[in-house]
């Protein structure tokens, strides 16, 4: 169950290129055991935030802290050690195409837990091969060889071949069919509830703000301009939400 104790906690974060500030002073907290659903606009940076989180982008300004750890003020030892506590779902999957199904779950392990029989590792990649529904058989195959959902479901393993206690899912029901897309959000809510996850997940799903998340943030010209439950978000006044969540698209599901 979702508490008030935070396991992320982003502070004034500032990140940019050049001279466009594209997250400006964010301050965000995801909580212990909740499902963060992270909307805005195209463009508007959620990626950004989550590649900055785990430490593919730099900041200018802010501070995060991971577990109550500055990450900025931790050694190379300290921060691996933290990032073996996280497992994190690109967009698309970013599986390694070079590959194979087992060996993508195998990379984390190899990297992370040094000295494990090759038996040892490919029975983990098994277990989490059955964990996210994929057949053993599909271990052999490449992600050429894969479907969208299949891909998706992979690259989950991947995510989840360290035991984390913090899943990083950047969109991850983009490119699905609408009933692919409520699989993997009933999966991903199991798996939450099963493995007492936290979960940051960007997102322009309507249905898996509705179906799987416990709370919504939204971010808006760099700035986190609401957080809250869905129905927090249908009272808003706020034009920018009201045509997120009260327009044409919506409407199935906020209705």
């Amino acid at each position: 169950m979702p508490s008030n104790e935070p396991v992320i906690g982003v502070h004034d974060l500032v990140v940019g290129f050049g001279k466009t500030t594209v997250l400006d002073h964010v301050t965000l907290d995801v909580l212990h055991g909740e499902i963060l659903g992270f909307v805005g606009g195209s463009g508007a940076g959620k990626s950004v935030l989550m590649r900055t989180i785990i430490g593919l982008l730099p900041m200018r300004d802010g501070a995060i802290e991971v577990f109550g750890q500055n990450l900025a003020a931790l050694g190379e030892r300290e921060r691996r050690a933290i990032e073996r506590r996280w497992g994190v779902l690109f967009q698309q999957g970013a599986l390694f195409s070079s590959l194979n199904v087992q060996q993508n779950i195998e990379f984390p392990i190899r990297e992370y837990l040094k000295g494990l029989s090759p038996r040892l590792i490919e029975e983990i990649a098994l277990a989490k091969l059955e964990m996210v529904g994929l057949r053993a058989d599909v271990r052999k195959r490449y992600p050429a060889e894969l479907s969208g959902g299949m891909i998706k479901r992979a690259a989950l393993a991947r995510a989840l071949a360290l035991d984390p206690d913090i899943v990083f899912l950047d969109e991850p029901t983009s490119g699905l069919d609408p009933i692919g897309a409520a699989e993997f959000d009933e999966l991903i809510l199991t798996l939450q509830r099963t493995l007492g996850l936290s979960v940051f997940m960007v997102t322009h799903d309507l249905d898996s703000l509705h179906a799987i998340c416990s709370r919504i943030a939204v971010l808006s010209q760099g700035r986190i301009i609401a957080t809250g439950s869905l129905e927090t978000m249908l009272a808003s006044e706020h034009p920018w939400l009201k045509s997120y969540f009260h327009g044409t698209r919506a409407r199935r599901v906020c209705h």
